[in-house]
């Protein structure tokens, strides 16, 4: 029997051959060749393609996408709420009573259990604290200032490293094909509005998320506008859809998101002819984090059920379908 002499010229062009069957360097070089590629390169085509029953007029190409656990990581807990918890620390001196009140002191105390036991009224009333009695931009100040510090506690990474190449090629590849993208997600608009315009190439008033009330001063010949610790919009399950009516006034033709807050956003989007849905499912232990039905963030179940279900509702699954990961 002859024996077959390997190299390492030899490995090198097997790995070279593999990684250009898994991942083509020309197109969402970021994706696997698979269902979801296969499915986004077929919908934007047949979108573009004037002489197909599954045409859509540039005016109507929209797309939506969440953030949080869609765009970039929300583990182990969302980012915007450890900007926060740093902001509670930092105010903490002026604030002697936090010490023994929750959720205040799970905060100070770095007990992120304590935090979310306390359900979602907690988490409202850390970001009341945090994010009102100021102007829109000294907030976003502290913001950008918090960002360029703060690295995650797992992968040493700033946060804004951590947004995911193979979406932002996704939605590079939407804008080239006359997609209108917006972002649609529960974080707080004003907290994204300082670094994703730039990380995603979506301008600031295609941003649509969660509020507090505004209140505009003049303030003695000084204009200003100032958070106010009262609820506006939270941007999150039918919120989602009902925000996009009153913003955008189109529905959307392609919807992504992750988790169950975002289900009625994709069944308003694909409740019409030549529509898609697409769930980011956190699958990748390894690389990034493994999570869905049971996860008290970015909680994917009854969306999980009806994907399923759907045809023209897909599992983008990251350990399998993504070559990399940030």
């Amino acid at each position: 029997m002859k024996k077959q002499i390997i190299t390492l010229a030899t490995l090198s062009s097997l790995s070279f051959s593999a990684l250009a069957i898994d991942c083509d360097p020309n197109l969402l070089p970021s994706w696997k060749n698979g269902s979801s590629k296969n499915a986004i390169v077929n919908f934007v085509k047949q979108a573009t393609s004037e002489d197909t029953d599954g045409f859509i007029p540039i005016e109507q190409r929209i797309a939506v996408f969440d953030n949080d656990g869609t765009l970039w990581s929300e583990k182990p807990f969302y980012f915007q709420f450890a900007f926060a918890i740093d902001q509670i620390k930092q105010m903490a001196n002026d604030h002697p009573e936090w010490k023994e009140q929750a959720p205040f002191k799970f905060a100070l105390e770095n007990n992120i259990e304590g935090l979310m036991q306390g359900g979602e009224e907690a988490l409202l009333e850390i970001i009341t604290a945090t994010h009102s009695d100021m102007t829109v931009e000294d907030y976003q100040t502290s913001v950008a200032n918090w960002l360029k510090a703060a690295k995650d506690p797992r992968f040493k990474q700033a946060y804004t490293d951590l947004t995911y190449q193979p979406m932002k090629e996704l939605l590079s590849y939407l804008q080239t094909h006359d997609f209108k993208t917006y972002i649609v997600s529960g974080g707080g608009v004003d907290f994204m509005r300082v670094w994703a315009p730039r990380a995603y190439n979506i301008p600031s008033e295609q941003i649509i998320g969660s509020a507090l009330k505004y209140q505009y001063q003049y303030n003695d010949g000084n204009p200003r506008v100032m958070k106010l610790g009262e609820i506006l919009t939270i941007d999150d399950k039918a919120g989602k859809v009902e925000n996009i009516q009153y913003i955008i006034g189109k529905k959307p033709v392609l919807a992504i998101g992750n988790s169950d807050g975002d289900q009625a956003m994709m069944q308003w989007a694909t409740s019409q002819p030549n529509s898609m849905a697409m769930i980011v499912h956190h699958t990748d232990a390894e690389r990034e984090w493994q999570y869905d039905r049971k996860s008290h963030v970015g909680k994917l179940d009854k969306a999980l059920d009806e994907a399923n279900q759907r045809d023209n509702w897909h599992l983008i699954n990251m350990k399998t379908e993504w070559c990399e990961i940030y």
